[in-house]
């Protein structure tokens, strides 16, 4: 299904000339989809290798110029307004710079400051700490799929529309690196460049590869019977995803920092080993031999964080040849595998997505299953055969509420697993 839908733009766009007093026609419409990562997981922050693609839903960020510095933004989804200035001065949040070692106790913003709105205060933070100086502001609406949370502005979609506003001519990779800012610099997130990477670099059908050390990437096709599922759905995919009940924001949660943290110490202790302490504390700086050679000196938690790293690039390398012939089982099998790394050596997830996760498995059709979120949200992904996808969605619908009856009753029925399609990248309209 095509997404957006024309209804949908006309939508959005009908809300903005109204809050803006200006005509629909004057409304552009930013497209941020959903991303997800098969395979890759945990490693962006490392410089490691990671695959993801997109999906059919998203955020959409209507706007206009407000004609002032003004930016005047509301939510579908929240009550209240975000307004700022785009000539006001705003100050990061957190003091980590790119390449710093990070201190695991470090708190990220509150709870109560972390709210809807915060992604385009940190756009216009990224643009003007890198130099832009923005005169023209926004008004402006966002809405996100049914379904799906839209608590928070996506960055790519805020950064579009303000760099848009001021005609400011960007490119993904700049982009890339302006969204590393928001959630490095101002939010204080340690995470890499995957999620950036999948949204704005993404094309239907591919999965996207990058190198997270040297940003080269790359779009790896399947072959021709993937990519025509209409002509052939019985040979096509589809993708689940299913939502158990938890809400957590990555950046309240210390587990993702402090995982970040110490995959940094397992890389200081294997450099200083081979003599190489003064490359900075990175596992993608540690050659696979050198881990092989040192790994039985590093702590057993920290063991564990860079076996799940040196393992977890090793199943990218296999995906990617799996993806590129169109083995679906093998592609899924390796999926699967990433998920298990991720409970066992990264020490992810909760009880709730164990479950949901396990259930995925046992459902008709599905090829593989992994977290979603990174494992700190409440969210699964799987890969599941196209013409059993509905089959596969009821069962989960079905057998996930026996395990955890008061975290499905929080969900809605027709929305606790969402049967999704392959999607592009960001764009504008």
């Amino acid at each position: 299904m095509s997404w957006p839908t024309q209804d949908e733009l006309h939508e959005i766009r009908k809300i903005v000339s109204e809050m803006a007093g200006k005509g629909t026609e004057d409304v552009r419409v930013v497209v941020s989809p959903y991303r997800i990562c098969p395979l890759g997981a945990h490693v962006d922050h490392q410089g490691g290798i990671i695959s993801a693609m997109t999906i059919n839903k998203g955020i959409l960020l209507g706007f206009v110029p407000s004609g002032s510095t003004e930016v005047a933004l509301r939510s579908g989804q929240f009550k209240g307004e975000v307004r700022f200035r785009v000539n006001e001065n705003h100050k990061s949040r957190q003091t980590i710079s790119k390449g710093e070692e990070i201190n695991a106790d470090k708190s990220s913003p509150s709870p109560d400051e972390f709210e809807w709105g915060i992604y385009a205060r940190g756009a216009l933070y990224a643009l003007q700490s890198r130099g832009n100086h923005l005169a023209q502001g926004i008004i402006g609406y966002i809405c996100g799929s049914e379904g799906l949370d839209s608590s928070g502005l996506s960055s790519s979609a805020a950064l579009t529309a303000l760099e848009t506003a001021n005609g400011l001519t960007v490119s993904p990779t700049e982009n890339i690196e302006y969204d590393r800012v928001i959630e490095n610099e101002y939010l204080g997130l340690r995470n890499g460049i995957l999620d950036q990477s999948a949204i704005l670099l993404s094309s239907h059908g591919c999965l996207t590869y990058m190198n997270c050390k040297t940003t080269e990437h790359k779009l790896i096709r399947p072959p021709k019977f993937l990519e025509d599922q209409e002509a052939e759905p019985q040979k096509g995919y589809k993708i689940l995803l299913a939502f158990s009940g938890l809400r957590q924001a990555l950046t309240n949660n210390p587990g993702y920092n402090s995982r970040v943290a110490e995959c940094q110490e397992a890389a200081k202790v294997l450099l200083n080993a081979s003599g190489n302490k003064e490359v900075e504390p990175f596992l993608c700086n540690v050659k696979p031999e050198v881990y092989e050679a040192h790994k039985f000196k590093l702590e057993p938690n920290l063991a564990k964080r860079a076996e799940h790293y040196f393992s977890e690039n090793m199943r990218v390398r296999k995906g990617l040849e799996a993806w590129a012939s169109g083995d679906l089982r093998a592609f899924g099998e390796l999926m699967t595998a990433s998920d298990l790394s991720s409970i066992k050596n990264y020490e992810c997830g909760c009880e709730p997505l164990f479950q949901l996760y396990e259930v995925l498995l046992r459902a008709p059709g599905v090829f593989g299953a992994r977290f979603s979120g990174a494992g700190f949200r409440g969210c699964c992904v799987a890969l599941v055969d196209a013409a059993r996808a509905t089959e596969a969605a009821k069962f989960v619908r079905v057998e996930y509420p026996k395990l955890q009856p008061v975290f499905a009753s929080q969900l809605s029925h027709g929305t606790a697993v969402l049967i999704c399609e392959a999607g592009d990248c960001a764009r504008i309209f």
